[in-house]
């Protein structure tokens, strides 16, 4: 048996992969520890099927850890050595604007406060050293860190992705100077150039992998004391690695839930018979929405998340504040308006009867009739459908609406954010969605799929039989793959292919590794 278990903002979801067929699972995530989440949702799914742990051949796990530090800003406290004159980099950036017109417009704050920051004293350039790195002085700078608490230390030099011989030494320093700091450099996450977006990945990378390597410590411990597999984790990218991996790159799993949900998507597809489709996952906090084209997922080499930049393969999948558990509000303007702010797994709506007292999607839901009071949600939540009606009834009052009138609007303004997050990956890169399908998943997405489809013009929509755990299925039968990048300077008559083969056989030499 095949185990597959993701975690979102609301439920954790279990799918176990049998020779009969696929059993499912789902308990409410636990934010302070997601780990027991995960047991909660395996221990029904394995219940459910009348199996043990020693039945589980492979346990794939798809998590929010990566994602969720950068959004809330709970990162590691993080290091950073960069070449003599370039430390400010990440504060610096790139000097275009996401929106022309707002010159106030904040972004997030550096990961790696000033205070932190070390000057490394060395040079390279395209063809070499040209300053060698200066040991002794380094080691001095290096112990200003000393009693400062730093859990991390990103180290990115110019030119390191074309010559890393100063980040391993200098990597070799500061692991000698803070032996209990994790050590990420820039040619062993990133090795690409661009220098702003490398030492951005780099430091993300850095500051997220101790959070991840103490949850999935916890998480193997547990896994190991139920007698289950230690636990395979979904990459960005959309294939999997063993937990050391992934541990050692934070980075690489900051996409790894929505990642789960777009491998679960192309395969619905293909098994339908669409050539390409919009997978649009609609959970409890959030919407995510992906392009597969001739059965295959789309994947960009590059990205931001929480405002930052990653420079590594990912699947390209846009989000929005738009789930089961958002919550709606009047705005200044008197508009009915729904997310990003989430009811989350708790409170959660009002209609768990767990102390939630704001509007959500769920709510609206539950008023119209779309769910039903009588039948348990998966984890075995009932639904009140007077706690929703009460909680609809006070933002009725504001706006003027009776409270079927605001549970339609609701539903409606939610399927548009929605709309809109799928036009993102279509029409906006060219592609028309009236030609796909769209396959609607996650525990809310059956009931806003047929309204997505006629704002999109879209003729077919696919629910698959487990769309409520879909992403938790893309996990168990995702690849076991790696995705490597390079980049390589190569002009004139260098450009050959033989000198291309060259690196594509070192990349694939590193991969198998």
């Amino acid at each position: 048996m095949i185990l597959g278990v993701d975690v979102g903002g609301t439920f954790t979801d279990a799918v176990l992969l049998t020779g009969d067929g696929v059993v499912t699972g789902k308990a409410p995530s636990t934010p302070a520890d997601q780990s027991e989440g995960v047991m909660a949702a395996v221990d029904q799914a394995l219940d459910a099927a009348g199996a043990g742990a020693g039945d589980v051949e492979r346990l794939v796990h798809g998590m929010t850890v990566g994602t969720n530090a950068l959004l809330e800003g709970t990162t590691a406290r993080t290091a950073l050595v960069a070449t003599e004159g370039f430390t400010d980099l990440e504060e610096l950036g790139r000097q275009a604007r996401p929106e022309l017109y707002r010159l106030c417009a904040g972004r997030p704050a550096p990961v790696v406060e000033r205070d932190l920051r070390v000057a490394a004293p060395e040079r390279c350039g395209p063809e070499g050293v040209i300053t060698a790195l200066d040991e002794d002085a380094l080691r001095e700078r290096l112990a200003a860190l000393e009693g400062q608490d730093v859990e991390a230390v990103a180290v990115c030099l110019l030119w390191g992705f074309r010559h890393p011989e100063h980040e391993r030494r200098v990597a070799e320093l500061a692991s000698e100077m803070l032996p209990d700091a994790h050590v990420s450099t820039s040619h062993g996450t990133a090795a690409v150039f661009r220098e702003y977006e490398r030492l951005a990945t780099t430091t993300v990378d850095a500051a997220v992998s101790p959070l991840l390597r103490r949850y999935l410590r916890r998480l193997t411990e547990r896994t190991g004391e139920a007698g289950l597999p230690d636990p395979e984790i979904m990459l960005s990218s959309g294939g999997v690695a063993d937990a050391s991996t992934a541990a050692a790159h934070g980075s690489w799993t900051v996409l790894s839930g929505p990642a789960g949900g777009a491998v679960a998507a192309a395969r619905s597809a293909a098994a339908a018979g669409a050539p390409g489709a919009v997978g649009l996952d609609m959970g409890g906090t959030s919407c995510d929405v992906s392009l597969v084209l001739d059965g295959r997922v789309a994947v960009t080499g590059g990205r931001e998340v929480g405002g930052r930049s990653l420079a590594l393969p990912m699947i390209d999948v846009h989000t929005v504040g738009a789930g089961g558990g958002s919550i709606a509000w009047r705005d200044r303007g008197g508009a009915l308006r729904v997310g990003p702010r989430s009811a989350g797994a708790d409170p959660g709506p009002a209609c768990y009867g767990r102390g939630g007292t704001e509007p959500t999607v769920t709510d609206a839901n539950l008023v119209l009739g779309y769910l039903d009071a009588d039948a348990p949600l998966a984890g075995g939540v009932r639904l009140d459908r007077d706690a929703s009606e009460r909680a609809l009834g006070s933002l009725a009052a504001e706006l003027d609406l009776s409270v079927p009138e605001l549970a339609a609007g609701i539903a409606r303004v939610a399927a548009t954010e929605m709309a809109q997050a799928a036009r993102v990956v279509t029409v906006e890169r060219g592609v028309d969605p009236r030609d796909l399908a769209l396959v609607s998943f996650g525990g809310a997405g059956g009931l806003h799929a047929a309204g997505i489809a006629a704002e999109l013009g879209m003729s077919t929509v696919i629910a698959p039989v487990v769309g409520g755990v879909l992403s938790a299925l893309g996990l168990a039968v995702s690849e076991r793959r790696r995705d490597l990048v390079e980049s390589v300077l190569l002009s004139g008559d260098e450009l050959t292919a033989e000198a291309v083969a060259e690196v594509v056989g070192r990349l694939a030499d590193r991969g198998r590794d």
